[in-house]
């Protein structure tokens, strides 16, 4: 009787232990599937600077601007996005556009630590008036009349010459190479075959470092911290005669604008999906080149220290001196989001 109590208990075991991993095998076949995998996404954010610099030079006459941009992105798969987006910034031109709208597009493959960047970026500047002659001289012409109500002929107190419109397009490739957690560096390519509409084709090239601090720097507060900086050169041609200097033998037709390095350095602080940015910028442009390169409305300082060969040209005794080139500090505070991260 034992011996069969014994074998019963077995038996008993065994068929407990078959149908326990029978019932394992039917929940493991009835899981739910992993989450489809979604292709789309949207990046979006906005932001507010004490000046808005680009490539070293103001585009807000060294004054407060906001922006904001949206950006659909398609993901072909984790190593391949296609993209599009519009983004918009006030501004103070020299012509009186105040915003800029940008149209851009394009595709980033990533290759390991190699994260590549190729497209098409569209700046459009509205609302511009024309400011330079009324079909008295070749230079600056805005036709038989001017489209601003100044009856001046160029840019009230210092008489620069502004086209209605300043509207450009570049094509771009950058490469970005992330060494580790902690470091990456960048190389970026830009041309344009009609910088700003000043008739001078445009190319930029930069390199770029960033290093990012450990998570664990601000404990567990959740901040984050990063220090980057940037050098680029700014090359570029010659302007058509709208620019060119009247009586000039050698820059009636358009001047030679003028190339320059520009650098930036500067600290970020992150937190969730904010980010400030305190930034210092710079270039080597003197101050009458800069003048004749950027039309300043603002400038108001002539001296002979400011005439250069494009910038009042080989026959002036003065000239006026821009600051939009000069030194600046930034603070810019923004915010950035993407649909997929923040919005689930």
């Amino acid at each position: 009787m034992k011996k069969l109590a014994l074998l019963a208990t077995a038996l008993a075991m065994v068929t407990t232990g078959s149908a326990f991993a029978a019932d394992l095998r039917v929940k493991a076949l009835k899981a739910p599937p992993p989450p489809a995998f979604d292709p789309w996404d949207i990046a979006f954010g906005a932001g507010i600077t004490n000046d808005y610099i680009f490539r070293g030079i103001t585009q807000s006459n060294h004054n407060p601007s906001v922006n904001a941009y949206f950006e659909p992105r398609y993901n072909v798969n984790k190593d391949l996005q296609l993209y599009i987006g519009a983004a918009a910034a006030s501004i103070s031109f020299p012509n009186r556009a105040a915003a800029e709208v940008d149209i851009y597009g394009g595709i980033r493959p990533t290759f390991g630590m190699f994260a590549f960047d190729f497209g098409v970026w569209g700046y459009l500047y509205p609302g511009g008036s024309c400011f330079g002659s009324q079909g008295t001289l070749a230079q600056g012409n805005c036709g038989t009349t001017l489209d601003n109500s100044q009856g001046a002929i160029g840019l009230p107190i210092n008489g620069n010459f502004a086209k209605k419109d300043a509207s450009f397009f570049e094509a771009y490739a950058k490469l970005n190479i992330a060494i580790n957690d902690q470091w990456s560096v960048g190389f970026n390519e830009y041309y344009s075959p009609n910088f700003l509409n000043l008739g001078a084709w445009g190319n930029y090239a930069s390199v770029t470092a960033k290093w990012t601090a450990p998570s664990t720097t601000f404990g567990a507060s959740g901040v984050g911290m990063y220090v980057s900086g940037e050098f680029g050169r700014q090359w570029l041609g010659t302007s058509d005669i709208f620019y060119g200097i009247a009586g000039d033998p050698v820059y009636a037709n358009g001047i030679k604008e003028p190339s320059y390095n520009t650098w930036n350095v500067g600290v970020g602080f992150t937190y969730k999906v904010f980010t400030l940015d305190l930034r210092y910028y710079d270039t080597d442009l003197s101050k009458g080149d800069c003048n004749a390169f950027t039309s300043d409305f603002s400038a108001t300082n002539s001296s002979p220290g400011f005439v250069t060969p494009i910038n009042g040209g080989a026959n002036a005794a003065t000239a006026f001196g821009s600051n939009w080139c000069s030194a600046a500090g930034v603070a810019k505070l923004s915010v950035d989001l993407t649909a997929m991260t923040n919005l689930k």
